[in-house]
């Protein structure tokens, strides 16, 4: 299988001429199917409340979809020129824009089932609100890049595999591990310093960017001679007031992402839903919000970087039977389902750059019901182009990229009369992930 672009090693430093111009939910990205708004959410955590005005914005300016990001983010397509003012409004008004000038900075991804049955872990979704509000505080951190991303992970390392540029991970006895890229090494600091000690790396990181010269991005674009190091690190968290623990070399975990999950016992309890391909009407979405809120006040939802959503604490009661609700709706609800780590981009004909409408082409193949699901097969991703944008993080997958003259799978042209039956061998052979490689 190709290395994925994100684990090819640097040879150069890489030298960034402008800044990013990853899309926000201010600054409006113009693509072939109209402008794409991409809504931070931090942590991936929303109100019903909030889940509704995304409904209501797809609906009033764009297409009538919501997609889920690879970073727990949500995207809105097909929004008329023009929608800018009124988008953010609706917005502001939701709680969604808290600092105009921070919003597309607001990158944190954090362990979607932190405190649900987390016996033995700390609960780390309270860090996500403290980390995002001293970003929107600090001016120094709207130099960060749209693509610079913060992990927060309650010890589990199911976020901690997604190469993030600081992870925070949950220790025991109160305390957590701080780590700058993909470091053997990482800082321990008690948990309350946590989220503070999160923005003193994304601050390390760019004196480093400034010193080199380059204007990284991300920490992995850092030359060698600039790359951060867990002593200074620890000397600049005790100038802060922080008291901070080198650790030179860290067993980091990893765990696979959360899989979808119907009800327990109870009337209340824990889903875990996935749209196909992490695209849902405003329809669907607005059933998702249902069952979360369950007609008892503000329901929570928590959108994965998975491109799923969990319902913490979801209505399953008859007759409103919150599951059935979901079915119905076209939503996995159960493990093992056709559409269980199938991935795609956005292809033809929302982007220029795509050679193939890969969401219709990922949807023939699952319709032809020939690969296998869930834990027996490995993840696919489906590529309009050699970018790759949007491909799995921290697990071997099966690689098709669609080009002039049909598709590569695994970097092998495939006839396209055999491209079912390719993925589905593909998908059961063995494969090593990028974590295990590390180790």
């Amino acid at each position: 299988m190709p290395t994925p672009p994100s684990a090819t090693p640097r040879d150069e430093p890489v030298i960034r001429d402008r800044g990013d111009a990853c899309p926000g939910a201010l600054r409006l990205h113009a693509a072939d199917d109209g402008y794409l708004a991409r809504v931070r959410i931090p942590g991936g955590l929303l109100t019903s409340r909030q889940a509704s005005a995304l409904a209501l914005a797809a609906d009033r300016f764009g297409d009538g979809h919501l997609e889920l990001t690879s970073r727990g983010n949500v995207q809105l397509r097909g929004l008329a020129g023009g929608c800018g003012t009124g988008l953010a409004e609706l917005l502001d008004g939701a709680g969604l824009l808290p600092a105009p000038g921070h919003e597309r900075v607001r990158n944190i991804v954090a362990t979607p089932l932190s405190g649900i049955g987390s016996s033995g872990r700390p609960h780390v979704t309270p860090w996500v609100g403290e980390l995002d509000r001293l970003l929107c505080a600090s001016t120094r951190a709207t130099a960060l890049s749209g693509r610079f991303l913060f992990a927060i992970d309650d010890g589990r390392g199911d976020v901690a595999a997604l190469d993030p540029d600081v992870t925070l991970l949950g220790g025991p006895r109160g305390r957590a591990l701080v780590r700058l890229g993909a470091a053997r090494g990482a800082v321990e600091v008690d948990a309350a310093d946590a989220p503070r000690a999160a923005l003193l790396a994304a601050e390390y990181f760019l004196d480093s960017a400034d010193a080199a010269g380059t204007r990284a991005w991300q920490v992995s674009e850092l030359p060698a001679a600039h790359a951060p190091e867990e002593g200074e690190f620890a000397l600049r968290l005790g100038s802060a007031g922080i008291a901070a623990d080198v650790l030179p070399q860290v067993a980091w975990p990893y765990a696979p992402s959360p899989r979808p999950w119907g009800p327990g016992t109870g009337d209340r309890t824990p889903l875990c839903v996935l749209p196909p391909l992490g695209r849902l009407t405003a329809d669907q979405w607005r059933v998702l919000v249902g069952v979360a809120a369950g007609g008892e006040g503000d329901g929570e939802l928590r959108v994965t970087p998975w491109r799923s959503i969990v319902l913490p604490g979801a209505s399953t009661r008859r007759p409103l039977d919150g599951y059935a609700r979901l079915v119905a709706a076209g939503l996995s609800v159960a493990p093992d389902g056709p559409w269980e780590s199938v991935t795609a981009c956005t292809g033809r004909p929302g982007c220029a750059k795509a050679l193939s409408d890969v969401r219709a082409d990922a949807r023939a193949v699952v319709d032809a019901g020939e690969a296998p699901a869930g834990p027996a097969g490995a993840p696919v991703h489906w590529s309009g182009c050699e970018r790759r944008c949007g491909h799995p993080r921290g697990a071997a997958w099966v690689d098709l990229v669609a080009t002039p003259d049909g598709y590569l799978l695994d970097g092998r042209p495939v006839p396209s009369h055999e491209l079912a039956q390719a993925v589905a061998d593909a998908r059961r052979q063995p494969r090593v992930s990028e974590d295990a490689v590390k180790k």
